[in-house]
């Protein structure tokens, strides 16, 4: 971090943060202690409504997508460009908090909606030149629909409380995150491959990457808050097809043993095995399913499409036993919060990032590959250029074309319960 953006950073003190919420006041949005409500909102609905997000810059708002992978070296003087931006919203007085009253929506009226075009303007969602009334117009039924789809959240233009949280996530909190991140992407940039496998935690994405761009983009569902997905610095080097799977021990304990006190026939119904520490198949009806027996052996699931696994695994070593793999539920893919697994990570439209993978592999044509996937019979294939493999946690990160991205703080890494608890003064 330069010089200039290191003085502004620490400029972010608690003075910083009241002036951002003194701005608030002036403006007639922000009542006695509101403003930790907002992060204290934001925290609860860590483990079920955390979601994909980011804010625009402070100017334009060019479109998100695009070809630049995250993990590259021209991302870093784009964060710290953002750090300067931010830094100016935050000494401007920062943006109102949107009293989370009610749903808001198109024909709305009131301080609420006020609150909510200066709200969007400042981030840049909403242009200053269709000015600042009490309507929710079509202009702002606009800003919010970008608002959302930046944010992971449906694009419905409504905004309810899920938006609410993310609208009033308070500038100096983003500052913070840009700050966190801006020391997490030097760090991960030092040496970029030319090719490689990034997943990102927070915001559930993975990116393949190849000469600098990104040749493939996949919804991903990591980790829950209680079971958290690794920090991973690896390379990928085998693909395992029509697995089977071993159920980790922590599963067996917190999830299978439980279900198996309700469900008897669930083991059989799902095709998964029982052995013990000598190799021999137990029948279930031998467990005691209401003590740690079961803890004494081995669960493995055949292949078959209800396999957890899916149809195909991606192995990597690891040494917390993680791994990339299919699932039998897509359904999931389209869920709001994508934090899920038990620490594995879940790869929608896997057959594309597979096809990637093995293009270097003798016999791994895109025709072959399809066939492997259609027959059920179980393969191991060891990649002939092992790829280069990195799990992420970045929540926050920016674009040389001045889109500033934030991503919910799943596991709570970037201090937002800091600022909840030191920002608890009455206003």
């Amino acid at each position: 971090m330069n010089d200039r953006v290191t003085k502004i950073t620490k400029s972010v003190t608690r003075r910083s943060l009241l002036a951002a919420a003194g701005g608030a006041v002036a403006m007639g949005v922000l009542g006695r202690g509101a403003f930790a409500d907002p992060i204290q909102d934001v925290l609860k609905q860590r483990a079920t409504e955390w979601s994909d997000g980011f804010d625009a810059a402070v100017v334009s708002a060019p479109e998100v997508r695009t070809n630049v992978p995250i993990m590259s070296p021209d991302i870093v003087a784009a964060v710290e460009n953002a750090i300067l931006q931010y830094s100016d919203i935050v000494a401007r007085g920062g943006w109102p908090v949107v009293p989370a009253e009610q749903g808001l929506r198109v024909g709305a009226r009131g301080p609420a909606v006020t609150a909510l075009r200066q709200r969007l303007i400042i981030s840049g969602d909403l242009s200053v030149a269709n000015g600042v009334s009490d309507a929710f117009d079509t202009y702002v039924d606009a800003a919010v629909k970008r608002f959302q789809a930046r944010h992971g959240i449906p694009a419905d233009g409504i905004v309810g409380n899920t938006t609410f949280a993310a609208i009033n996530v308070p500038a100096a909190v983003r500052l913070n995150q840009l700050a966190t991140n801006l020391t997490r992407l030097q760090m991960i940039t030092k040496k970029v491959p030319d090719r490689f496998v990034m997943v990102n935690i927070p915001a559930a994405q993975i990116e393949a990457v190849e000469n600098g761009y990104v040749a493939q983009r996949h919804t991903a569902i990591v980790g829950k808050v209680d079971r958290p997905s690794p920090i991973v610095n690896s390379k990928i080097t085998q693909i395992n097809f029509h697995p089977y799977w071993t159920v980790p021990a922590s599963i067996i304990r917190k999830d299978l043993i439980p279900i198996m006190q309700k469900k008897p026939n669930y083991l059989t119904d799902y095709r998964i095995r029982i052995y013990d520490r000598s190799g021999n198949e137990l029948n279930p009806a031998q467990v005691d399913w209401f003590s740690d027996e079961a803890t004494n052996y081995m669960f493995r699931q055949d292949p078959s499409d209800e396999n957890s696994l899916g149809l195909v695994k991606i192995n990597f070593p690891s040494p917390d036993g993680v791994y990339m793999h299919d699932t039998p539920h897509k359904g999931l893919f389209n869920e709001e919060a994508r934090f899920d697994s038990s620490g594995c990570v879940r790869v929608q439209g896997i057959r594309e990032l597979i096809v990637w993978l093995l293009r270097d592999t003798p016999g791994q044509s895109r025709e072959q590959i399809d066939e492997q996937f259609r027959n059920y019979q179980r393969l191991d294939v060891q990649v002939t250029n092992p790829v280069p493999l990195f799990w992420t946690y970045l929540t926050a990160w920016a674009m040389s074309d001045g889109v500033v991205h934030f991503r919910n703080d799943i596991y709570g890494l970037d201090g937002l319960e800091l600022y909840a608890q030191t920002n608890t003064t009455p206003l």
